[in-house]
């Protein structure tokens, strides 16, 4: 079938897929912080995502500890989306979560034309299993190599080195978030600024699933009134 450029693109859907290290590092103080800036960030999602028609933003959550697991599964409207908290346990199997990403952007059940989709990863540990298997899997799929991809690094005793190859982009850096305030605006960036990026073909094209050009992550501010992890 011949598309008509410029027609109309509401169906068109922007997988937003969040990745949140849940391993016991993340105890205490810096897991109350991830479940509330995730929590705070969903209207402005809903924002984003209504001043943005021609796509549709669907949300889901993997957390990753010992195992890798679905927190919500199934694609969810963001519109519908509610949090549930997570909890932490156990290590860190990045490479199985990353592994469970793979399989999503493969085509099916992603769909042949859809928005690039999103990936963020938030973490504040080292990887304890094979994180690059995980990763290759992601390069493997053609969905995998348009996303748009965050990485988010929790704590100063974070490994940036992981986060940095995650996103695949030497333009590109992971947000520091070495303090609650600085967490809170990190979650917020991802979740608007990531999905403004998918949500726009690169200009002068009529094919969405072009790869768009790098966006520019900010430098976020500590705070020094706020306690540091």
């Amino acid at each position: 079938m011949t598309e008509i450029p410029g027609g109309p693109m509401a169906n068109r859907p922007v997988h937003f897929i969040w990745l949140l290290d849940c391993s016991y590092s993340m105890l205490g103080e810096k897991i109350g912080q991830l479940n509330y800036a995730i929590r705070e960030a969903i209207p402005e999602m809903r924002s984003v995502a209504h001043d943005n028609p021609a796509a549709q933003l669907l949300l889901r959550t993997i957390t990753f500890s010992t195992t890798a697991r679905w927190h919500h599964k199934d694609p969810v409207p963001v519109d519908d989306f509610t949090w549930q908290d997570v909890q932490p346990d156990g290590t860190t199997n990045l490479g199985e979560a990353l592994q469970l990403v793979a399989g999503e952007l493969r085509t099916p059940p992603m769909p042949e034309r859809a928005l690039k989709p999103v990936i963020a990863l938030v973490s504040d540990g080292v990887p304890t299993d094979d994180w690059r298997a995980g990763l290759k899997a992601i390069e493997a799929t053609p969905w995998g190599r348009k996303a748009v991809r965050v990485a988010i690094a929790i704590g100063s005793d974070a490994d940036r080195s992981v986060l940095q190859e995650f996103l695949a982009n030497p333009e590109l850096r992971p947000l520091d978030a070495n303090s609650p305030k600085q967490l809170a605006a990190a979650i917020r960036w991802a979740s608007t600024a990531a999905v403004k990026a998918a949500s726009q073909p690169v200009a002068g094209s009529t094919d969405p699933t072009v790869k768009a050009a790098p966006y520019a992550p900010p430098v976020l501010a500590d705070d020094d009134e706020d306690d540091v992890w």
